[in-house]
Formats: structure tokens, sequence, C-alpha cells
């Protein structure tokens, strides 16, 4: 099991210090949220007002081993060529760490439909679709054109490519048991749970569910390239006996990497002013190990 910490917003001043702290603590990495304006009304203490890549290329050039990436990249909404662009300058900034993980988006960020971007589940589908096949085109550095329904691309070559090879790591978000959603995340080289009840609703993911899905990808997958299933939670740094109950199933299962997630409003959590001081804490309490 590896582990990861998302910095939910706040100061993006802060993030270079708190991913230095991240790394002396042990954690293997960090991801920062990719919105464009979530209103105070959904998030109030989420502060996520900035660029992901600008903040990266900061916590990259203030950190030396840890991984860094989003959580999530919507892809239905970028420009993918302009995606290639960045992630490859920000994995040779940083080295080979980065981490792309994309999926559909939530349409609580007002960069869907308060500027006219597709918000219906089919078409964030098919762009999300194209999106992927173009940026592994683009990073093999191999002369690439692309022909789909929605993006069309004359012969290019993107040079330089990422350090990474094959590629830059993408995980995908899996909505289970949707077949066409976890199809997708067969073909690339990690799986982020989002399992759903018969009406559609999110559900927790257990452990059952999680071996169910490791056994699709197991079934499905061609690629000898490593995969990775990746579970987001909270876990009481102080309290190992908890911890463990709460990761050691889901390892048991399958998941391969935790992701210390720290998205609800917490402005006086445990007796904190400021919700980064509850981030830095936790932080600083290291890895939920279970090893």
């Amino acid at each position: 099991m590896r582990y990861g910490f998302v910095i939910p917003g706040g100061d993006v001043r802060a993030f270079p210090a708190l991913a230095r702290e991240a790394e002396a603590a042990g954690w293997e990495a960090v991801f920062l949220p990719d919105c464009i304006s979530i209103d105070a009304a959904v998030d109030p203490a989420s502060g996520i007002g900035f660029d992901p890549w600008v903040a990266l290329t900061a916590i990259a050039a203030a950190t030396e081993r840890i991984r860094l990436g989003t959580m999530i990249t919507p892809l239905s909404r970028r420009r993918p060529w302009k995606v290639a662009r960045e992630t490859a300058t920000l994995d040779i900034l940083s080295g080979g760490r980065l981490i792309l993980p994309v999926g559909l988006g939530a349409l609580d960020d007002q960069g869907f439909a308060g500027v006219g971007e597709p918000t219906d589940r089919a078409t964030r589908a098919q762009l999300l679709d194209e999106s992927l096949a173009i940026l592994a085109g683009l990073w093999s550095g191999e002369p690439f054109s692309y022909a789909g329904r929605h993006y069309h691309l004359d012969t290019m070559t993107f040079r330089p490519t990422p350090i990474q090879r094959p590629r830059i790591p993408v995980w995908v978000v899996g909505a289970w048991p949707r077949e066409k959603s976890m199809a997708r995340v067969s073909h690339w080289d990690g799986l982020l749970p989002n399992t759903l009840g018969d009406d559609g609703s999110h559900q927790p993911t257990t452990p059952a569910d999680l071996a169910a899905m490791r056994a699709y990808i197991a079934a499905h997958r061609t690629a000898s390239t490593p995969f990775d299933i990746v579970m987001e939670g909270e876990t009481p740094g102080e309290d190992p006996a908890r911890t463990a109950e709460i990761v050691s199933p889901l390892a048991e299962a399958g998941a391969t990497w935790w992701l210390e997630s720290f998205w609800t409003p917490r402005p006086t959590r445990e007796g904190y002013a400021d919700p980064l001081d509850a981030v830095r804490a936790r932080i600083s309490a290291g890895p939920p190990r279970i090893d």
C-alpha cells in the first residue's frame, strides 16, 4: 500500500511547504483539486480558486521525491492538446513524478454549466475518451493525428516527451457496476472507484465492491504495465487501531493506494481556526500505514 494526501484548498502560498512536510513525514504523493470555481455556498471552507498546474509546479520545485497530481482533472472541459503540453512539461520539471487522475468531474464546479461546457454524462464521457486517446498519442513523441466526433487534429509531433514511459500514469474514475465506465478504466493505469446504487446514487465502496472491481480489471485488462486501485477517505492519525479497521480491509481487497482526503468543510475542526492547520496536523502525523 502507498499513501497520498489531498490538499483540499486554502492559501495556495502554503502548498509548497505543506508538500515538503508531507515528503518528510513519509507520504508518497500529494494531490490538488482541479476546479474552476466552487461556490462558497456549496463548500465554504474549500478555498478552491487556484490553477492546479501552476500550484503543482511550485510544489515540484520545492520537493524531491514525492509524487504529485490533480484530484481529479475533468478532461471534458479542457483542450486535450493543452493538457498534453502542461502535463509533459510538469513531468519533466518534476523529474518524472506526475500522476494524472481523470474523470467526468463534479457539476458543482461553475466551470461546466456556468461557462457553457457540456453537462450531460454521455457527451462528457465521449470527450473523456477522445481526450485520453489524444493525450496518449501526443505523449508518444511520434507523428500523431486524430479524427473523432468532437476533436480533429492534423498530424503533429510533440517534443519533448514526458520523462515517464510508456506514459504518465493515468488513473480513471470507474463507475461500478457500469460496463462502459469500467471498460474505459481497464485501458489505463489505475482505478478510482465510484460505486453507484441502482438509482445512480453514490454509495460507499465496500471491500466486497473493491474485490469485484479488481476481478473485473483482471479479466479485461490486456496491458502489462502496473495498475493501481486507489481509495480515498479519512483516518485518525492518532488512532492506529481505528486506522487499521478502515484501511486494512481495503488493502486486502486489492487497494494499492490510500489517499487521505479532507474534502469536508472544517474551519473550526478539532479546534483549529485555520482549515490548513488541521491539514498540517494530519500530514505531520504521517500516513496510515498498516504494514
